[in-house]
């Protein structure tokens, strides 16, 4: 059982507090591999805190000031993550991007947020040297990392909050400014708290049971709030080591559950689809003991066909970026046999209201609020979007559809700006999709609607087939007949080699809504 209150009473002021306390309890301990466990780099904890404060000491030289935005565009390496950290150090907020954004898009960040400085960890990425040289960036001395020029019109937000403003968040300073992926629409700037990330990081460690002993796969993108919180700084936070790979393949990760000795591996369901494609039904040896599913719905017969890979429960849960990102999860003692994303983490409260906000009887699905240390500060220079997602009283809408199970459990529906009104019927993509995923030719599938006459809309099936055995659309009409009501069948399905997807591995519904509205 986790003491909520003694947590959060014990949380430091900072993010880079976790790896300084772990180099002052255990200074050889490894912190990060980059690469392979047997030809990969470590660095020790102490190793990690002479990069931080290294890193720190350009800052400051660069002229970045405590409430600066700092731009960082780097995949996964040991280099973003001392820069975290170095950022955290002096104060200022970490932006954090994906290279594999286009260039419009980083622009439009760098514009946004108004970032004093922009860094790039161009000798480890081919994407993020190319945006760097865009910029007119150069190598800061005796780095592997490219400094942009330096904004003179940027202006430092308040370090320290007003708490005659009525700032509900006061006294709570910013760490990161997270922006969406964008896969409904235009990326916004989440302002996440050092008090944010720490509560999350602690208790995501706990649930999981991490001890020092423990190495965790860190493929997920640290630019993302997932990879940030819960693999990055929940797995540091317990003193536990964490092997570092810049992007996914299902090879890769055949290879680092098999001959790396991971302990922990947390993914999004499309990569376990991927693994599952590559390793086939053979039970795969390895050291396992914790396998986690989230960033996306997990369907069960991919839980199902995963389980029996991996010889253990795959647990799933659910989160966002404006909740730094954890929600709720099933518990490490009490796996489930069904999707659940299990119950809410401690010290987070959720309700399930109606679209005026009043509360819904168990079983009855509605818009999802939840309450607690883990919600955000609002959305970076957006007082009306904020204000929509943030309620009165401190809850956020969440923008889902859950329900309650008899105990208590959720169950995510699906979103409320995908819901599909067909014939006067609602039909949620979730449902088509778990129909479609269980097909034993399908890796993966993703629903949207498609505008047509008189206010109608058409379901529309974008799918991407296991190429060993991949099904025609007939066959995949046939299979949704079978399980479907007729007003839920998709009219169309699209078979696709790879789906439109973020760094993140979720499925980027705003241009599959685009490819539907151009079929005729």
């Amino acid at each position: 059982m986790i003491d909520v209150q003694a947590l959060l009473a014990a949380l430091p002021a900072r993010i880079d507090a976790i790896p300084r306390a772990a180099a002052a309890r255990t200074p050889d301990a490894p912190a990060l591999i980059e690469g392979t466990a047997e030809q990969g780099r470590t660095l020790s904890y102490a190793a990690l805190v002479g990069e931080i404060d290294r890193y720190a000491a350009l800052l400051r030289g660069c002229g970045v000031r405590p409430g600066d935005r700092v731009l960082l565009v780097s995949e996964n390496c040991s280099a973003q993550v001392a820069l975290i950290f170095a950022a955290s150090t002096v104060g200022a907020w970490i932006v954090n991007l994906n290279p594999r954004l286009s260039a419009p898009e980083i622009d439009a960040i760098q514009l946004h947020c108004g970032a004093r400085l922009a860094l790039y960890t161009a000798a480890l990425s081919a994407e993020a040297a190319a945006h760097a040289a865009r910029a007119g960036a150069s190598f800061a001395a005796d780095t592997d990392v490219m400094i942009g020029p330096l904004n003179e019109a940027c202006a430092p937000e308040p370090v320290h909050d007003d708490p005659a403003a009525g700032d509900p968040a006061a006294g709570a300073p910013v760490a990161a400014l997270v922006y969406t992926t964008g896969t409904t629409g235009q990326p916004k700037g989440v302002m996440l708290s050092h008090r944010n990330l720490l509560f999350v990081a602690g208790v995501s460690s706990r649930l999981r049971g991490l001890a020092p002993q423990d190495r965790a796969w860190g493929v997920l993108p640290i630019s993302h709030v997932y990879g940030l919180t819960s693999v990055l700084l929940g797995t540091l936070s317990a003193g536990a080591c964490l092997q570092l790979a810049p992007r996914f393949t299902p090879d890769a990760m055949l290879r680092a559950i098999r001959d790396d000795g991971l302990t922990i591996v947390q993914g999004v369901p499309a990569m376990y689809a991927r693994l599952l494609e590559l390793a086939g039904n053979a039970r795969l040896p390895s050291r396992l003991r914790f396998a986690y599913a989230g960033g996306s719905p997990l369907d069960p017969d991919l839980k199902r066909r995963v389980e029996a890979l991996l010889g253990l429960p795959l647990h799933n849960g659910y989160g966002l970026s404006e909740a730094a990102p954890t929600v709720s999860q099933t518990r490490l003692d009490a796996p489930r046999a069904d999707t659940s994303v299990g119950q809410p983490i401690p010290g987070v409260d959720v309700r399930i209201v109606d679209q005026a906000g009043r509360d819904l009887a168990d079983g009855q699905a509605g818009e999802l609020w939840v309450r607690g240390p883990n919600v955000m500060r609002g959305y970076y220079r957006e007082p009306l979007l904020t204000a929509a997602a943030l309620r009165p009283g401190g809850w956020l809408n969440t923008g889902d559809m859950a329900r309650h199970g008899e105990d208590g459990a959720l169950f995510i529906v699906g979103r409320t700006r995908e819901l599909i009104i067909r014939s006067g019927f609602n039909v949620f993509p979730l449902e088509v999709e778990t129909v479609l995923n269980a097909h034993p030719g399908v890796t993966q599938s993703a629903v949207v609607g498609k505008a047509v006459a008189d206010g109608n809309e058409e379901v529309v099936a974008f799918v991407q087939p296991d190429p060993r055995q991949a099904p025609t659309v007939d066959q995949l009409q046939a299979w949704a007949a079978e399980r479907l009501a007729p007003y839920k069948r998709p009219g169309r399905i699209v078979l696709m080699k790879a789906l439109p997807a973020a760094a993140t591995g979720k499925i980027l519904k705003n241009a599959l809504k685009d490819l539907a509205a151009e079929l005729a």
